[in-house]
């Protein structure tokens, strides 16, 4: 396949000419209450060709891998980039140089996928959905989700990339819906990572997925509301994760820059407490290997560690090649399409806060009054940095001690003012955001996390009634 999309790639001429081999095969499972509702792998394969002519881009993409087919594509990316040109007032001046990717790049896998059986996948699923309603007698119905994303790429580019690239990211998700006299609560307990299935559960167990799940929901149902209040809070990974991913992390992103997002003009400036650095990494050593993970992106890059804040100082944004020209900056890895048929975006990877000097025991000791906010469950954020999160386990803190469990509890603010609050960074760190997904036109699998942090921040709740 490289030789073919070299062959073909020099019968174009361009002012820059891109193509992107990717094969993804895709197995999904799902069971709720005892019925399996989805059992299946699918595959699909494609090639996706982008050029730049006279300032503007052009896309094609094909699923039909033969020169010919190949060849129209290209024509047809062409066609729509002199069309462009044609009608585009502000072009596109140039693109940055960046360190391109040669050669091959693998996750590794510690027990490949492809070496466990779909049956074995599907007892998995179907055993821990039984576990979850087995461990509480409130919880009254289940669900598993195991998916896992299995991707070979061909990235070539008349710049110089030539890489053969293997993903494999694997995720389970477990939700327990817990009833007693009217009221209802469910909670997910979720992981996903980068690499094979003994790294799926490497962190924990399915079993003791499903009894956290099912203990937590149970406990949830006596559990009650938080007062409104802008208060002191801890975070944990997956809540610092949201916040750093979601909050931070987008206003950060170059082309959200340029269209005025809340990080524009902050190169240089205090944008946080120096306690915190903000870091974006394709291939973070720290922790187990994240979702985000990501050798080379789509633009044949090669994906390096990008510092957005350091010790409190807006150090960069994120980058394509198109916008890292206008910056003047380099870019570091951060274009990613989804699939083949898809434009790379410019979009983050692993996003986190560097640990700092304080244990968790030591963070929650200082704390005279706040909340402890556990198990993070998304939520929404601005452009301006504003945002929302649902955290699906919350923890009265007085006096040094974590207290009552309480529910329905919101964490907002503006992600800004949060961090310039920050006061305290744990040591500890976990990546815990690997099931998701980013959305932004085009899912992404990314991760997010940090050691717990101590903060200000809105809590959110209602009267009970």
């Amino acid at each position: 396949m490289r030789d073919l999309l070299a062959g073909v790639m020099e019968e174009f001429k361009a002012d820059y000419l891109e193509m992107r081999y990717h094969a993804r095969e895709v197995t999904s499972i799902s069971v709720a209450t005892d019925a399996l509702e989805q059992a299946n792998s699918t595959e699909y394969t494609g090639v996706g060709i982008r050029t730049l002519v006279n300032g503007a881009w052009g896309f094609g993409s094909t699923s039909k891998l033969d020169k010919a087919n190949l060849r129209l594509a290209a024509g047809d990316a062409l066609k729509a980039a002199r069309v462009a040109s044609s009608n585009k007032s502000q072009k596109i001046t140039g693109l940055a140089e960046a360190k391109m990717a040669h050669g091959r790049f693998r996750v590794k896998e510690n027990g490949p996928l492809s070496d466990v059986s779909l049956e074995e996948k599907m007892g998995l699923v179907v055993e821990t959905e039984k576990m979850v309603r087995k461990k509480s007698k409130s919880v009254k119905s289940a669900i598993c989700h195991y998916r896992e994303l299995l991707d070979r790429k061909i990235i070539l580019n008349t710049d110089g990339a030539d890489a053969e690239v293997w993903e494999a990211r694997p995720e389970l998700w477990v939700t327990a819906v817990a009833a007693e006299g009217g009221k209802m609560v469910s909670i997910t307990e979720s992981d996903g990572v980068a690499g094979g299935w003994k790294d799926l559960f490497r962190r924990r167990s399915p079993e003791e997925m499903a009894e956290k799940a099912a203990k937590t929901s149970s406990a949830l149902l006596k559990a009650k509301f938080p007062k409104g209040e802008k208060t002191t809070v801890i975070l944990d990974p997956s809540m610092v994760g949201l916040l750093a991913h979601e909050a931070f992390g987008h206003t950060a992103e170059a082309d959200f820059v340029l269209s005025g997002s809340a990080a524009k003009g902050k190169l240089g400036k205090k944008v946080a407490s120096e306690l915190v650095t903000l870091v974006d990494d394709g291939q973070p050593n720290i922790g187990r290997c994240p979702a985000g993970t990501l050798m080379v992106d789509d633009e044949g890059v090669l994906a390096r560690r990008s510092v957005i804040i350091e010790k409190g100082i807006m150090k960069s944004y994120l980058f394509d090649r198109e916008i890292a020209h206008i910056f003047g900056l380099e870019p570091r890895g951060n274009a990613r399409a989804f699939e083949y048929s898809d434009e790379p975006l410019v979009r983050m990877r692993n996003t986190y806060v560097e640990p700092g000097d304080w244990k968790l025991d030591e963070i929650i000791g200082d704390t005279r009054q706040g909340y402890l906010l556990v198990n993070g469950f998304g939520g929404q954020a601005d452009a301006n940095a504003e945002f929302m999160f649902i955290t699906q386990e919350a923890y009265e803190v007085r006096n040094g001690e974590v207290g009552k469990l309480l529910r329905g509890v919101t964490l907002s603010g503006n992600a800004f003012d949060v961090l310039g609050s920050v006061d305290a960074v744990g040591r500890d760190f976990d990546f815990n955001m690997g099931s998701g997904y980013c959305g932004k036109g085009q899912p992404a699998k990314v991760d997010g996390g940090g050691g717990h942090i101590r903060c200000k921040a809105i809590v959110g709740g209602r009267k009970e009634g």
